[in-house]
């Protein structure tokens, strides 16, 4: 016979397989409340705590289901995506009605003008079907092998973005959106770092966005945005920045440093080998040096992002031909064979950290 003890363990443990199972409530709770702009709805009413009515009379159509809704937003508040309270309705001792308001979550959400740092886009690009269904092809990648992006769609993720308008628009705004967010942190915790550099190259630098915060804090850089061709055709023009595009497996234009935000996880271990050995020849011998922003995972890590990092890594064998969240050790052996024996990692306020890599 179990003791309490261990009957309870048994329950917490299948608690935590309900939990898992429907975790996909969640993301796509979310996912929902970005695309009807609940956020920037109760925003729109001057940050006081607003009805459910209320929220509904601005969801453009004409007969928005408030059942629905109330449901989505009473899960989203147990996820503190929202703050919700009740009152007791006028008239009646025992009728509430729920008021909702912003949290410092749902803040981040909000897609209106002066809304620079969301987060919203990706929310959209991380829900989208086409990136939902490779998730389903885990078990087929255990058994066989492949890529679980291939196997859902028989093409890559960079082949529907080059082929697709309307995605390749939302991966771009999610990843300027990213940017954005990430840069900000990036210069937070490498305030010195490209204190001594005068041109700098980013590497899969999309639309420029992260770039030009860059030059922004740091007017003295020359800076290169480097993409691919139908990325790079799309990037506003801002002073201080050429753009050119190419691809970072032929060469990699020349420069005293080279960025690279979020870029190496994309790929496996010998594809970013030969995307260093590229960066080992774009700049100097002597005091050249690449930034590399990325997750380094923490396996027993319980810090605040240390979580998500195992998360993105499943993202990683989801999307990407190889791509892979990296612990410490598997980032010095990819740096070693790439040809930068020497480097350093620094922490910033974000899941991201500054791998400092040099040649000598």
């Amino acid at each position: 016979m179990e003791s309490l003890g261990e009957t309870e363990a048994t329950l917490r443990g299948q608690a935590n397989i309900w939990k898992l199972m429907f975790a996909l409530a969640d993301s796509m709770a979310l996912k929902c409340a970005v695309e009807l702009q609940i956020p920037d709805i109760i925003h729109s009413y001057g940050g006081r705590p607003v009805t459910l009515a209320q929220i509904a009379s601005r969801i453009p159509s004409p007969s928005p289901g408030a059942t629905y809704l109330a449901r989505i937003m009473r899960l989203l508040a147990r996820k503190n995506v929202f703050f919700a309270h009740c009152r007791q309705s006028e008239g009646g001792h025992e009728s509430h009605e729920t008021l909702y308001s912003l949290t410092p979550s749902s803040r981040w959400l909000l897609q209106g003008p002066g809304s620079e740092l969301s987060l919203a886009p990706m929310v959209l690009l991380e829900g989208h079907p086409r990136l939902m269904s490779p998730w389903q092809c885990f078990g087929d990648c255990v058994r066989g092998g492949g890529v679980a992006f291939e196997r859902a769609h028989g093409h890559k993720i960079w082949d529907l973005a080059y082929e697709n308008p309307e995605f390749n628009h939302l991966f771009n705004n999610a990843m300027a959106c990213t940017s954005r967010i990430l840069v900000r942190a990036i210069l937070e915790g490498y305030k010195e770092g490209f204190e001594s550099i005068g041109s700098l190259v980013d590497v899969g630098g999309g639309i420029g966005v992260a770039l030009v915060e860059i030059i922004k804090s740091y007017p003295h850089i020359q800076g290169i945005n480097f993409d691919l061709h139908h990325v790079v055709a799309t990037a506003p023009a801002h002073d201080g920045i050429t753009y050119v595009g190419g691809d970072m497996f032929e060469t990699i234009p020349h420069a005293d440093a080279v960025f690279m935000k979020w870029i190496m996880h994309d790929w496996g271990d010998e594809d970013c080998i030969k995307i260093l050995k590229n960066c080992r020849k774009a700049i100097p011998e002597k005091n050249g040096k690449v930034i590399i922003a990325d997750i380094v995972l923490k396996p027993e890590g319980d810090g605040m992002f240390d979580e998500i990092g195992h998360a993105f890594d499943l993202a990683m064998m989801a999307h990407c031909s190889g791509g892979k969240e990296r612990d410490e050790l598997e980032w010095k052996k990819i740096l070693e064979e790439g040809g930068f024996p020497r480097y350093s990692i620094i922490k910033t306020p974000s899941f991201l950290s500054i791998i400092e890599a040099y040649p000598l």
